[in-house]
């Protein structure tokens, strides 16, 4: 979100004291947030009724240039700005771009294989062979070993993927990209990259709906899209080696993970390595400052 997003709302608070001024806020970005952003200005508009706030889902990468070139109040994206992007926004706006985490989603991989109607397993390795195109038939070793029972037919793999700048494809892409060194190498992540091989459609919406047309299709989408449309999805390897499928206790859990992971993380800054601060000529915390800090961090759970 922009600064200019902030003044707006505070205007908006103040005007609830004074004679009632219709004010109209503009903003464009992800398609992932979008079912639930949509709920969020419904109810938020009820309750203020002289608010209006309009989204155009646009993708992740029309979020950032709208909101770049100052045509809407807020942009929405699923992958954080690049610092060239958030270099340029300064350069254009005279201000900084803020970000701020709204919800949380799952990117995941969906696909339309005749005959079964079971979930599949995906191995990391398998995902980044199809989707860089050595992986042609759904019946190869490498989805089978993973599938054991099920019967896979030897129909060509049609890979889909994001045709507009999409923040859903800077977390698929990097997902590949720390699992395959090829594919880091080759293709890299962003919100835009050049696909080895595959189909291309615009949103979460389109390429959900042209896996379902096409049969042997794969595609990725958020997790809400998948659940909308009642696609199957697959289960993917994690480091443990469990198969795991995602559902929104799960994407919780994993976000809740990480911040206890960076909980710590502070907690023993704070501690033990305040004891290396002088070597490297800083001064270490005032113990007030510290023991307020570890209140606060009591409070993360």
């Amino acid at each position: 979100m922009t600064k200019i997003l902030t003044a707006a709302l505070g205007v908006a608070m103040i005007a609830g004291l004074a004679p009632a001024q219709t004010i109209n806020v503009t903003g464009a970005g992800a398609t992932f947030p979008y079912p639930m952003y949509s709920k969020w200005f419904d109810e938020y508009h009820k309750a203020f009724p002289n608010i209006q706030i309009n989204y155009q889902s646009v993708g992740s990468g029309a979020g950032i240039k709208q909101v770049t070139e100052g045509t809407v109040d807020f942009g929405a994206t699923d992958g954080p700005m690049s610092d060239d992007q958030m270099k340029e926004f300064t350069a254009k706006r005279g201000t900084n771009i803020l970000h701020f985490p709204t919800v949380l989603g799952a990117v995941v991989p969906i696909y339309n294989v005749p005959g079964v109607a079971t979930d599949l397993n995906f191995t990391p390795e398998a995902l980044a062979g199809i989707f860089l195109g050595k992986i042609t038939k759904w019946n190869d070793p490498a989805i089978a070993s993973a599938n054991a029972g099920v019967k896979l037919p030897a129909t060509d793999i049609v890979p889909v993927h994001r045709a507009d700048g999409s923040g859903t494809t800077y977390i698929w892409t990097d997902y590949l990209s720390k699992i395959s060194p090829e594919w880091s190498t080759k293709v890299g992540r962003n919100t835009s990259v050049k696909w080895p091989v595959g189909l291309s459609q615009p949103k979460n919406e389109g390429v959900a709906g042209q896996v379902k047309q096409i049969a042997g299709s794969v595609g990725y989408v958020e997790l809400i899209f998948a659940l909308q449309n009642k696609m199957s999805y697959g289960q993917v390897k994690n480091k443990s080696g469990a198969f795991i499928k995602a559902d929104l206790a799960s994407v919780t859990a994993a976000a809740a993970e990480k911040k206890k992971v960076i909980a710590d993380f502070v907690k023993w800054m704070l501690g033990p390595g305040q004891k290396m601060t002088a070597a490297l000529e800083y001064a270490p915390l005032p113990a007030a400052v510290v023991a307020k800090e570890e209140k606060a961090l009591a409070k993360v759970h």
